[in-house]
């Protein structure tokens, strides 16, 4: 709804948030600023700094509803160091949504804030040009992967001749692309027996092109243990990256296209294997709760949605049988927390569940698990100092533990990580959870 002429709980001045899109003040007023968040939050973690914490932008929210100041530079510069890992949810003991908060200020903050010309028209092409367009998100990776493979990006970046580029200074956050990309094109994975449920399967949009081969993974696991995979060719990106930067509405358009798509055949769950994706389709019901024509569709989409790990440990899944252990000596692995999984999801058992039943494997927890690593969507781009000193925490935490393997559950995670712990020169593998079970079965079969 238009909040121009709304009035602040003051009722003295009329609010500054305004436009479809703005935070509830219901929900900001639950904050009693008691302080609990603070040592969950990452980035009060690293800085100390009260406006870096979620009780302190949720006070810079009120004094925006309140009409005690306009959305300013200073203010925005607050609410785009947030990372939206939600950890401060899962410890408030008032229950603010602080996630739908941060996503309604931020959708406010495009409505009446002007960004300047080149973040504009970066945001207007990712967001809106490419993001929900499959067809020029495939065209594109190819083109990087093209880069990667065939000896140019060596060239570019001994010559240094990538700098020459326009946004040549994030070539160096360009993520391995996978060799073949995970294509939906309507395909149906069937297992060999007994079928024990039907699902559908959310390709998504980054982890198609960097991980693809978990993707092939996870169908393969699925079909291991009973259940019919269906890929619907219509779907699409699922709009987390947009709803999370405040483009709500064409995140909005990217929620009614993946809703077409999943409910055009009748399933028991649709599965997502990337955190952040799992976690934005649970809230489709939020989402589009005031589009008269998708709500109820949201709604069962929200309710049908499951994390890989979280459906096979409901299901039940066949128990590994082939050891990850070389040379006679166990695989130490580690396990850090997707924020998307472990906050807003708060799902944590069951990739440990999985990782513990696979022989050969030595678990061994890390401390700050469920600590932000610093990737969290678009954010090791925009908030690059931020988000590196997130990831060198993260790593630190990874040697520690002593583990050859962290294993996690989203793509963006992996990337992060990857890249901390190479500009760290440590050798520490980063995988799916879902790839050392695959692994698991597959050495199984090969010795059978």
């Amino acid at each position: 709804m238009a909040t121009d002429s709304r009035q602040a709980s003051s009722g003295t001045r009329p609010s500054n948030f305004r436009g479809p899109d703005v935070p509830a003040p219901e929900d900001m007023y639950k904050c009693v600023h008691c302080g609990f968040c603070l040592q969950s939050c990452p980035t009060y973690l690293e800085t100390g700094l009260e406006a870096e914490s979620p009780r302190g932008r949720i006070a810079l929210m009120k004094a925006v509803e309140e009409g005690r100041t306009e959305i300013t530079p200073a203010i925005v510069g607050h609410w785009d160091k947030c990372l939206q890992c939600r950890a401060c949810e899962v410890v408030c003991p008032s229950g603010v949504p602080y996630g739908r908060l941060m996503e309604a200020t931020r959708a406010n903050v495009e409505t009446v804030f002007k960004r300047g010309f080149k973040q504009r028209r970066a945001r207007n092409m990712g967001f809106n040009g490419v993001l929900p367009n499959t067809k020029r998100l495939n065209r594109i990776g190819g083109m990087f992967r093209f880069y990667q493979n065939s000896g140019l990006q060596t060239v570019a970046r001994k010559t240094r001749a990538v700098r020459l580029a326009p946004g040549g200074s994030l070539e160096k956050f360009l993520p391995r692309l996978s060799d073949n990309f995970f294509i939906a094109s309507g395909q149906i994975i069937r297992p060999e027996g007994e079928v024990r449920a039907r699902v559908a399967l959310l390709g998504g949009c980054v982890m198609r092109l960097t991980h693809a081969p978990t993707l092939d993974a996870v169908t393969r696991v699925l079909a291991r243990n009973g259940v019919e995979v269906y890929v619907p060719e219509t779907q699409g990106c699922c709009g987390a990256l947009n709803a999370h930067s405040g483009e709500r509405e064409s995140a909005r358009d990217m929620a009614r296209k993946n809703i077409d798509a999943f409910l055009e055949v009748e399933t028991d769950a649709i599965i997502v294997a990337a955190a952040g994706c799992g976690s934005t389709m649970k809230e489709y019901d939020d989402l589009l709760a005031n589009d008269p024509e998708y709500a109820e569709k949201a709604a069962d989409v929200a309710e049908r949605t499951r994390d890989i790990h979280e459906f096979l440990a409901e299901l039940g899944f066949e128990a590994p049988t082939g050891s990850l252990a070389t040379k006679g000596k166990d695989l130490k692995v580690t396990y850090q927390d997707s924020c998307h999984l472990g906050h807003a999801q708060q799902i944590t058992a069951p990739p440990r569940q999985l990782l513990n039943s696979i022989p050969g494997v030595e678990f061994v927890e890390m401390e700050e698990s469920l600590i932000c690593c610093g990737s969290a969507g678009t954010y090791s781009l925009i908030e690059q100092e931020m988000s590196q000193r997130l990831g060198r925490r993260k790593s630190n935490n990874i040697v520690a533990s002593g583990a050859a393997v962290v294993a996690t559950a989203n793509p963006g995670c992996v990337i992060q990580m990857e890249q901390a712990l190479e500009r760290a020169g440590e050798g520490t593998q980063v995988r799916y959870v879902i790839d050392l079970l695959d692994e698991s079965y597959q050495i199984a079969d090969d010795t059978n």
